[in-house]
């Protein structure tokens, strides 16, 4: 059996937690090549998640550092096109494939290594939410959101109170407002997938929601803590989502469904994948082929479209205190308060 594949799939913990660096950086370019090509097999063939991505993880390692550099891995090579394409479009199966292809017809390089370095990352992170999605879906009450595949059999409907503008002709806007996460044990990424597969006794938190009182950022004098994440919704005039990030400077105006799945286009992932997961672009809804406004149609009236806005307030990158899955958690609340899903405009 393969070294490493004997790694993964040890139940002897002292062999398991064996570093993959100490193995890789001894070992010769054509070892890791067959290490490789045993860790792909293993990848394909394995139905244990953990182990999958595990091995996964370890390829691109070896194609990411340690091949680079080694005695018989070409400097210059050439990635093929289709492959890059592949890549780009998130096919990361096939990508690997075709690199695989022609790293058997033309030999290892350091330029093939960087291509398959990057789809094996990537397919191990999209395998991780390939199982997050199979939770979500098998949850009886988010199952509608995976059979919708058209905009006419959209069931939710933004609030009638959120479709009457005021008297300065603007639309009601509703606001959200969250705390921040603290960990108590040891301010650390605690919780991540391996840590809490190998070592689960070091995985337990203790955290608290806590408001910020932040020195510097604006607040008037005599102010206490107040919740640093903020999200706000509404409608507006035109048949489009606009997203807005604040904090991060960045905007987009958005007409397809395509550019609503789009998360490496633009820095607005987080807000794009907020209305996918309240409902309000279904997942069904991806690879749709309609305008965007159709279902814009459904769910604010024709001509009419959505604004949601994100806001950070003075938190610096870093700072540990979970403001992504805050953020996240803020702009699915006032989503689902925005359509009705949750019962009350205010409060829990």
């Amino acid at each position: 059996m393969s070294t490493l594949v004997r790694i993964i799939t040890a139940t002897d913990e002292e062999i398991r937690s064996r570093s993959l660096e100490g193995f890789a950086g001894r070992a010769s370019a054509e070892t890791l090549l067959r290490e490789c090509a045993a860790l792909d097999r293993l990848r394909r063939e394995n139905e244990n998640l953990y182990e999958q991505v595990r091995a996964l993880f370890f390829l691109y390692s070896i194609h990411r550092f340690h091949l680079p550099g080694k005695a018989g891995i070409a400097a210059r090579g050439v990635i093929p096109f289709r492959g890059y394409e592949d890549l780009l479009h998130r096919r990361f199966h096939e990508a690997i494939e075709t690199f695989l292809r022609h790293q058997s017809q033309a030999g290892p390089s350091e330029a093939l290594s960087s291509g398959l370095a990057a789809a094996y990352r990537q397919l191990g992170f999209q395998t991780l939410a390939d199982q997050v999605r199979r939770s979500v879906r098998s949850i009886a009450g988010n199952q509608w959101m995976f059979r919708v595949g058209h905009p006419s059999d959209h069931p939710l409907r933004v609030r009638k109170s959120l479709l009457r503008p005021l008297e300065s002709g603007l639309f009601p806007l509703l606001r959200e407002t969250t705390p921040v996460r603290m960990d108590l044990t040891h301010s650390g990424w605690s919780d991540i997938f391996f840590l809490g597969m190998d070592f689960p006794e070091g995985a337990r938190v203790l955290n608290v929601s806590i408001d910020l009182s932040v020195d510097g950022g604006g607040q008037t004098e005599g102010q206490g803590p107040r919740p640093p994440v903020e999200g706000y919704f509404r409608v507006i005039d035109r048949p489009i989502l606009r997203l807005v990030s604040v904090d991060l400077q960045a905007s987009a105006e958005i007409t397809t469904f395509a550019e609503v799945f789009d998360f490496a286009r633009d820095h607005l992932g987080l807000l794009k994948a907020a209305l996918i997961a309240a409902g309000i672009v279904p997942p069904g809804t991806e690879g749709a082929h309609q305008p965007l406004s159709d279902l814009l149609t459904q769910l604010v009236g024709a001509g009419q479209g959505i604004e949601l806005v994100s806001k950070v307030n003075d938190i610096p990158k870093g700072s540990r205190l979970a403001v992504s899955t805050s953020l996240l958690a803020c702009l699915i609340t006032v989503s689902m308060r925005a359509t009705g899903q949750v019962r009350s405009l205010t409060g829990g």
